[in-house]
């Protein structure tokens, strides 16, 4: 008898663990109705099972149910008061929830979520993505509702203290959203010589695109593409000097790179670098080359309404 209970037992955990991996699955796959099915049925034969009802209120933040997700990441609160991850994501969740309705009513919810995320970090040290969402929180906030740039820094201070580079990158993001610009380049140029991932590299572009800094945002992606070799970088070289007309040669000839080295695992589709490659050869007086990439381009997206505009320009030009 004692047998026939354990092999029962280990059976219905066995299913269990068979079901949160298909779910885990289903999400990773963005099978977001498959995946809710699933947890929720399970959850409600297991409404203890701290899991799997973390697993359901992600599944509903992926499809922006902030409602549904609150619920679930409460009752993680509820069932496990000092997990300070709990705290994070229900906080996370009413902070979603507070941009999606009005700013009047929104008030109420952001010191609930902002209260979660205090209380995650107090529970735990060394929780980095909590301290960054206090960070941005702090710095969205209007110091009127509880903004303030000094306990944004507060939170970044203790981020550098558990990861130099989250430290800078917070720093970064400190001052470009105060526009302190030049302070806010200091900072990403030191995430990047002290981590130097594909991150800190894009955090510094996107300053210098916004400063309209084009030749500086040009040069740091090409450093950035020497180190990792990422595909992609081609590609928005090639937009940024179109985008801006500057450095055309150098655009062009990245977007080829780009399309020399394309493989199903780049985001961007060849389409759209022939394209990019016809609007530069348009600034450059080209007609014929122009027709010629966005030919190409029309040819592999036939529906893109923006290639078709772009042709008639084309066509038009003397």
């Amino acid at each position: 008898m004692k047998y026939t209970v354990f092999f029962f037992f280990f059976s219905l955990f066995a299913i269990g663990q068979t079901d949160l991996e298909k779910a885990e699955q289903f999400l990773a796959d963005k099978q977001f109705t498959k995946a809710q099915d699933l947890m929720v049925s399970y959850v409600m034969h297991h409404p203890d099972h701290r899991k799997a009802i973390e697993l359901l209120g992600d599944i509903y933040g992926h499809q922006k149910k902030w409602d549904e997700a609150i619920e679930n990441y409460k009752i993680l609160v509820d069932l496990s008061p000092k997990t300070a991850n709990y705290h994070y994501k229900y906080g996370g969740a009413l902070g979603m929830k507070a941009l999606s309705i009005s700013k009047i009513k929104a008030v109420g919810i952001i010191g609930d979520a902002k209260h979660e995320f205090i209380t995650a970090a107090d529970l735990d040290p060394k929780h980095i993505n909590t301290r960054w969402a206090l960070v941005e929180l702090y710095m969205q906030l209007p110091g009127i509702i509880g903004g303030s740039k000094s306990k944004a820094l507060k939170y970044a201070d203790e981020l550098q203290n558990l990861s130099k580079v989250d430290g800078y990158l917070a720093k970064g993001y400190i001052y470009e959203y105060d526009k302190e610009f030049v302070s806010a380049e200091k900072y990403y140029k030191l995430a990047i010589v002290e981590g130097g991932s594909f991150l800190c590299y894009e955090k510094l572009t996107n300053l210098y695109e916004h400063q309209k800094q084009y030749d500086k945002a040009i040069a740091n992606m090409e450093v950035a593409y020497n180190k990792h070799q990422q595909n992609l970088l081609n590609y928005q070289i090639g937009k940024v000097s179109v985008d801006y007309n500057v450095q055309l040669d150098k655009g062009e000839a990245h977007l080829k790179m780009y399309l020399k080295n394309y493989s199903k695992a780049d985001e961007m589709p060849k389409a759209w670098a022939n394209f990019r490659l016809a609007q530069i050869c348009k600034l450059l007086k080209n007609k014929p080359e122009a027709l010629s990439y966005i030919e190409l381009a029309i040819s592999e997206l036939p529906k893109e309404d923006a290639f078709k505009k772009e042709k008639t320009v084309i066509l038009s030009l003397k």
